[in-house]
């Protein structure tokens, strides 16, 4: 006769993948909070006072700080929306997270002469949560082998 104890010990070890890339769905729904809401603070500023960044005379893409301003806000904004809707684990948002990450990335880059230092914080946030995304649920479920979950291998399975 077969004992088996269920539970989430059995569940895990049929599956120990799914802790691990649960982790990062999470990691970059945090970081992707973060960084819309750092973004959306950024923006702003921007747009009430003019007077807080340091304005470059000659930067090829020299706009209207309060237009920066408004490009930083409505990407923080749309990027804390995704970062919520990431902890759903769709795979929409994962898509959408990826997008708001690339051109907060980009905005950030265009953005390191007015706060150079904020910018290289916010450009390495970005970047991670773009690795977080990419290497989330779903990309180890495809390497997995099919012996693996299978009762006839899971140690905690005893037949007597």
């Amino acid at each position: 006769m077969a004992s088996h104890v269920g539970g989430v010990q059995a569940e895990a070890a049929r599956h120990p993948h799914r802790a691990a890339v649960s982790g990062w769905l999470v990691f970059a729904a945090v970081m992707l909070l973060f960084a819309g809401l750092m973004g959306l603070g950024q923006g702003i500023s921007a747009i009430r006072n003019d007077q807080v960044f340091l304005v470059t005379r000659n930067y090829v893409f020299s706009f209207d700080l309060t237009g920066w301003g408004w490009v930083h806000a409505i990407v923080g904004a749309v990027a804390v929306i995704a970062g919520l809707a990431l902890f759903t684990g769709a795979m929409w948002a994962r898509v959408t997270g990826v997008v708001l990450a690339g051109l907060s990335l980009i905005a950030n880059f265009l953005w390191l002469p007015y706060y150079p230092v904020w910018a290289v914080a916010l450009l390495i946030v970005d970047a991670l949560v773009i690795w977080a995304l990419c290497a989330g649920p779903g990309t180890s479920e495809r390497t997995a082998g099919p012996s693996q979950g299978s009762q006839a291998t899971d140690p905690h399975v005893t037949g007597r």
